[in-house]
């Protein structure tokens, strides 16, 4: 078992085009010998906005903190703490901040999305 505080995982820009005020720590994944998942908190500044985009595997969202949107195929849907949302493999889709405050989540992934390079 791994415990740990989530706060004590290092914050990244995410340096990716699209991306504006955010951070992402890795809180569990292949460095922790997670097979099957790795754990995400991301922080949304306010103005701030992830890439609009896809990929080829589904994600699920916890929201954390503050007020979001979520820019999806059906349109903007609105955001707050304790909403969940599923993500569809090649879905698109953005997160942004809609408040004065950070926007956080939680995102689920599998692993072998963050998994080290091997070669």
């Amino acid at each position: 078992m791994i415990i740990k505080n989530s706060d004590a995982v290092a914050a990244k820009t995410v340096a990716v085009a699209g991306a504006n005020r955010v951070t992402m720590r890795l809180l569990l994944g292949p460095d922790e010998q997670c097979p099957n998942f790795a754990m995400r908190k991301f922080t949304v500044e306010p103005g701030g906005f992830t890439p609009h985009h896809h990929h080829d595997y589904e994600h699920e969202v916890l929201i954390l903190a503050g007020q979001g949107e979520a820019l999806t195929p059906a349109g903007t849907k609105a955001l707050k703490p304790g909403d969940v949302v599923y993500v569809p493999a090649n879905e698109m889709h953005q997160f942004r901040n809609a408040g004065a405050a950070d926007f956080e989540f939680i995102c689920l992934v599998p692993a072998w999305v963050h998994a080290p390079c091997t070669g």
